[in-house]
């Protein structure tokens, strides 16, 4: 018997609120502070971010075409199996399952439960208490579980009520990510108006460099290098929508369509809060800030801003966690579906029609990683796993062009091979420039993690459970066959 199949029933608006929803996060609050530090130039920050923009947006062209071929349940790790295997597919659905999916969406509702303590205090431990249970991980590091124990218990809550919309209800999980999009987006426009209308601010500001980082010859290149990694993680987070390709209405227009035009919108609102925060802070203003927009909120309106920026930031976090809540578990769904991950998660819901149990799974993993780990911990070692199987997909395009040159694409990137082959150059020297950093930090005693070796050893840690579920899945077709016989 044919296994019923999750049934297309989302449709361009919903795709492109879960891409702009998953971009913008709590990133384009925290990254420009990290960038202007690095480059002190409005022009060269300006540059970062638009190199950044463009540098994701030629990525999410080469995944557009593929997906757009394929548009399958499972998104990604369809693809995946469908090029590479069953071996590498698995391995990039574990690793997404355990890194980006879960230890990457609790980082970010970590963060909404954070801001949230601006308007709600949150008990907690004792310092003595807080470093009294520790977990240590051998070559890799040390986490704290007692620690900022309120914020996890309030993310824990969230993610909860979340998961529970999404087991309820697909379409109604895609209406909660449109109007989550549409409300962030907004407050941001609230927000800059209120920056560029408030008592404090120039138009000078967003033209003067900095009187102390001015960064020349080799310098300047690694500068800004480093700065346009830290504006591509602000960006990452769009192939999400990826996930759900099996039930969008007609994804050979509406895939490659919600991908440019969410990443062009992403675009246009991180230029637009940069341009605020220049305005009023100005390049020195901004370096020596430690939370800007508050700052920023808090100089041009007034004690009401910085709680405005709080209220902002919680809307803009809580849509990305309820995008990555909703498409998340098709991936899991998917893999059950092969044989290659727990039967039950594949089990599509009786009454509601959606992935339930492998919501519920989500939840539960999400839940220990809340507890267990930190926003930044948990989004280091999300982005690295996301960036290292991207190399995959570059690379995928060049084989699906070799191996099917007469398929009907709906959708082709522009100036292939030499726009693959650059952005295949440049994901390849972030991850470098990642693994060099975090190696270097923990031998000079800077930290206590490598977050891109911890995301190594936890996708290598599937290895084992893909020969069992493959022992499994042959055993349960013998035993088929003589039932058959």
């Amino acid at each position: 018997m044919s296994q019923q199949q999750l049934p297309r029933t989302l449709g361009f608006k919903t795709a492109l609120s879960i891409v702009i929803g998953t971009i913008i996060g709590s990133a384009i609050f925290m990254r420009p502070v990290e960038i202007v530090q690095l480059l002190g130039s409005p022009w060269l920050v300006m540059l970062a971010w638009i190199l950044g923009g463009f540098f994701t947006l030629f990525m999410l062209m080469v995944m557009a075409e593929v997906a757009a071929l394929m548009p399958e349940e499972g998104g990604l790790y369809a693809i995946m199996r469908n090029i590479y295997g069953d071996f590498w597919s698995y391995l990039f659905g574990w690793a997404s399952f355990v890194l980006v999916n879960c230890a990457g969406n609790a980082g970010v509702a970590f963060i909404f439960s954070k801001y949230l303590g601006f308007f709600i205090r949150f008990p907690s431990f004792s310092a003595e208490v807080e470093k009294s249970f520790a977990i240590t991980i051998p070559m890799v590091g040390t986490v704290y579980p007692l620690e900022e124990f309120g914020v996890k218990l309030c993310t824990v809550a969230v993610i909860s009520l979340l998961s529970w919309v999404s087991y309820r209800s697909t379409k109604s999980g895609g209406n909660l990510n449109v109007f989550f999009t549409v409300a962030k987006l907004g407050a941001i426009i609230i927000l800059v108006t209120g920056f560029v209308l408030g008592d404090a601010g120039s138009v000078s500001n967003m033209i003067t460099p900095s009187a102390k980082i001015h960064p020349e010859g080799i310098a300047l290149l690694l500068a800004l290098v480093a700065a346009l990694n830290g504006s591509l993680q602000a960006y990452d987070g769009a192939q999400n929508m990826l996930y759900i390709t099996g039930e969008i209405k007609d994804p050979g227009r509406n895939i490659p369509l919600s991908l440019i035009w969410g990443i062009l919108i992403s675009m246009f609102v991180y230029i637009l809060v940069n341009i605020g925060l220049m305005y009023v802070l100005g390049m020195d203003g901004i370096a020596s800030s430690e939370m800007v927009a508050s700052d920023a909120a808090m100089l041009s309106l007034g004690s009401i801003g910085a709680g405005m920026v709080a209220f902002f930031i919680c809307i803009s976090v809580l849509g990305t966690v309820s995008s990555g809540v909703l498409t998340a578990p098709r991936l899991t769904f998917a893999m059950s579906r092969d044989g290659h991950f727990f039967k039950t998660s594949g089990d599509l819901h009786p009454v509601f029609k959606t992935p339930g149990n492998a919501i519920l799974l989500h939840l539960a993993f999400m839940i220990v990683f809340v507890l267990s780990g930190s926003f930044y911990m948990l989004m280091d070692m999300a982005i690295f796993i996301t960036w290292t199987f991207n190399l995959f997909f570059i690379a995928g395009l060049f084989i699906l062009r070799k191996r099917m040159p007469d398929a009907q694409r709906p959708y082709k990137v522009w100036f292939y091979p030499w726009l693959p082959l650059m952005v295949f150059a440049g994901n390849a020297l972030f991850l470098i420039l990642v693994v060099v950093k975090d190696v270097s930090n923990y031998t000079e005693g800077k930290t206590q993690f490598m977050n891109s070796v911890a995301s190594i050893v936890l996708t290598a840690m599937g290895i084992p459970l893909y020969y069992w579920f493959k022992w499994r899945k042959k055993k349960i077709e013998g035993l088929t066959k003589k039932q058959i016989i």
